[in-house]
């Protein structure tokens, strides 16, 4: 399952899918799912939710009651924080809400929270920057300059950053410094897999643009480049991924099994009842 916010990271994903696709509609939420060969085919949901933390949550969960999957991705733009260039790719450890807090009287005290994706994605992730093989997955072709990939936190709210001194750029300094990058998804993402056991997560976002350099004339030229990137980073991923990558569940449904009785005579002269029907309750009758 692949979740983005706009039409260009939504091609940028569905590029990767082997033809032919096909639609699904869930309550208007359409989804474009194709195969995609990695160790073993995945068959692969996609869906554009729109930008914004609550229609992230919200459409992961409709998503996930659909189709139930083992690996859930968000994939997509963001704004470079620092330490990044643009078409580098950020794949999240930890995602920071940015917007909690108390604003009080005379002072604005921040009250961040954290969300973090699945440990075994994330350990997923740093193999393939340790590789650096996933630059080759780029489409429609391989940049001459090969982009760089990171594994580190991604700060999320409602608010578009677009400036290096703006108040929300100064919270971010000073208390989500380490975080690469800013987004508007990925902490509702994030919360909406939290209550969805067995769903593996991963955040990749493509740099766009910089918080010091922000202009339309950046937006149209680095874009689509950064929503290429993350693509194919993600894919590198579920390529190199395997049943292990999903977190275990425990099932309460039982499989249908015979079921019998079974009478002994114990020597202390009592009687044993053992019912077994995938499980096995005895009941001792002394009489």
């Amino acid at each position: 399952m692949v979740l983005t916010a706009l039409e260009l990271e939504h091609a940028a994903v569905v590029e990767h899918l082997s033809p032919p696709t096909s639609e699904r509609i869930e309550r208007g939420l359409l989804f474009d799912v194709g195969t995609f060969e990695g160790r073993t085919p995945w068959r692969v949901a996609v869906a554009q939710v729109g930008p914004g933390n609550p229609s992230a949550g919200v459409l992961l969960e409709r998503a996930v009651a659909v189709f139930k999957p083992g690996i859930a991705m968000f994939v997509g733009i963001a704004g470079g924080r620092k330490d990044v260039r643009h078409g580098d790719v950020v794949a999240a450890d930890a995602v920071y809400d940015y917007e909690s807090g108390k604003d009080g009287n005379s002072i604005y005290l921040p009250r961040i929270k954290t969300s973090a994706p699945s440990f075994a994605l994330v350990q997923r992730a740093q193999a393939v920057v340790r590789r650096s093989r996933w630059q080759e997955r780029i489409k429609p072709t391989p940049p001459t300059t090969r982009p760089a990939a990171f594994v580190k936190p991604v700060a999320a709210g409602g608010k578009i950053v677009a400036h290096d001194r703006s108040d929300t750029a100064r919270l971010l300094a000073a208390y989500c410094g380490d975080a690469l990058a800013v987004d508007m998804e990925s902490y509702g993402f994030l919360r909406g897999a939290y209550v969805n056991e067995g769903v593996a997560t991963l955040v990749v976002r493509g740099i766009s643009d910089l918080l010091s350099d922000k202009t339309e004339a950046n937006d149209r030229q680095w874009q689509a480049v950064a929503a290429q990137n993350a693509a194919a980073f993600a894919f590198e991923v579920l390529a190199n991924s395997h049943g292990n990558d999903k977190p275990a569940t425990i099932s309460t449904d039982r499989p249908p099994a015979d079921r019998w009785t079974q009478h002994n005579a114990p020597a202390g002269g009592g009687t044993v009842y053992a019912n077994q029907g995938g499980d096995q309750t005895i009941y001792l009758d002394n009489k």
